[in-house]
């Protein structure tokens, strides 16, 4: 980069699977495209981060089937495991893991745009104007962009309210939200770990810590329930996208967010493995049990729970979830104070374009709710989004900006 802000015509922040679904989703409808294209993400590599996630809970497979990925022919991730069929997983072709990535780095490959990440981290976005944005990079580098697509999908953890009154002083690493916890390398044998929460991730975990030689306490506060995915397979199409998209209340569209996503589950399998390890005791399964209080005293600690119950252990993890709140992403705080727009518990009311207020800056993942729906932050979501915003994105300007109902 020069000392002169870089000028592009589209900067991408993030490189994972929504940023990558868009890139290729733009590339097949407008192959002379790539030159004028820039992602921005610290790491300089797509797909790095999910891999590390992925990587840091020793996650097999994904709960989204085959069909869902970044490349615009649904069928292609089924032809390229053809040679591989034992990585799609029952019941729904789920693929694995490492087949994902070997995917990914496949069409990343094949549409030779590896080299369109730029390995800096975007602090700053300022809309100098309707048709002009600019990015301030982490190594003092200026990027003016006239379009730009918001694609990190953050989320703010939510820990229990509990965690807030912890009088005791403990160890930082002794009490950790799930997203911070890796497996990798951590030494657990002889150690207890109640980890909180009952979602899939909740179920990783646990089986991480049994295979390290731990005892675990799963805590939930209702009953554990099995489901193949996140939400309802309905709305990845009309049967219940017909209905979200013609409700006119964006306080019902997020109602009905809430109630398709119904907090966290897990499939199937994972269930039945936990309920193996319960039976032979390597862990204890405590549904409906929410807790009260938590100490840290010699070394372990002492919880509290509003059954009486009283529990020790030596870790705690809390699978607690995740939020999305578009007035905590700093990004987006000049866009806010520039060209306000409504905000529906922490979702923004976008055009049907993901566009903010009808400029060129564009939402992508869980932010995109209030009109992608509840699997805005999933693969599926990833393409659903790239289907509204390629048709804009690569014109040379607009005009007017689209009608929101």
């Amino acid at each position: 980069m020069s000392v002169n802000p870089l000028e592009i015509n589209i900067a991408i922040i993030g490189a994972g699977v929504h940023a990558l679904t868009l890139y290729l989703h733009l590339l097949q409808k407008h192959k002379d495209i790539k030159d004028q294209v820039l992602a921005f993400d610290p790491s300089g590599i797509w797909m790095r981060q999910w891999n590390q996630q992925f990587a840091a809970q020793e996650i097999l497979h994904l709960r989204s089937p085959a069909v869902h990925h970044p490349v615009p022919n649904p069928f292609a991730l089924r032809k390229f495991a053809e040679n591989r069929p034992q990585e799609l997983f029952l019941h729904y072709d789920l693929p694995g893991t490492n087949l994902f990535d070997d995917f990914c780095q496949d069409s990343i490959s094949a549409n030779q745009i590896s080299d369109r990440v730029i390995k800096a981290k975007v602090i700053d976005l300022d809309p100098i104007d309707s048709h002009c944005f600019q990015l301030s990079l982490d190594d003092g580098h200026l990027v003016k962009a006239k379009r730009v697509v918001l694609a990190t999908n953050r989320t703010v953890r939510q820990l229990p309210d509990w965690v807030s009154r912890i009088e005791t002083v403990y160890p930082i690493d002794r009490l950790l939200h799930s997203n911070q916890v890796d497996l990798r390398g951590i030494q657990l044998a002889g150690e207890t770990i109640l980890i909180v929460g009952g979602g899939l991730t909740s179920g990783h975990l646990a089986m991480g810590s049994i295979e390290r030689g731990a005892k675990v306490i799963l805590m939930s506060r209702r009953e554990l329930k099995a489901k193949y995915f996140d939400a309802e397979p309905g709305w990845l199409g009309p049967k219940y996208l017909k209905g979200f998209e013609a409700e006119p209340s964006w306080e019902n569209r997020r109602q009905m967010v809430i109630s398709a996503r119904d907090g966290g589950s897990m499939t199937p399998s994972m269930l039945m493995q936990l309920q193996t390890a319960n039976h032979h005791k390597k862990v204890s399964l405590r549904e409906n049990c929410q807790i009260q209080k938590a100490e840290w005293n010699d070394g372990k600690w002492q919880v509290y729970c509003e059954d009486g119950m009283k529990l020790e252990c030596d870790r705690i993890w809390a699978a607690t979830g995740t939020r999305f709140d578009v007035m905590a992403e700093p990004l987006l705080s000049k866009a806010i104070d520039k060209f306000p727009i409504p905000v529906v518990g922490g979702f923004p009311v976008i055009d049907r374009h993901l566009r903010w207020s009808g400029r060129n800056l564009f939402l992508m993942g869980g932010l995109a709710a209030l009109q992608v729906g509840p699997t805005a932050r999933n693969i599926s979501g990833a393409r659903m989004a790239s289907d509204r915003i390629v048709p804009v994105l690569a014109k040379s300007g607009v005009k007017h900006p689209i009608t929101v109902p």
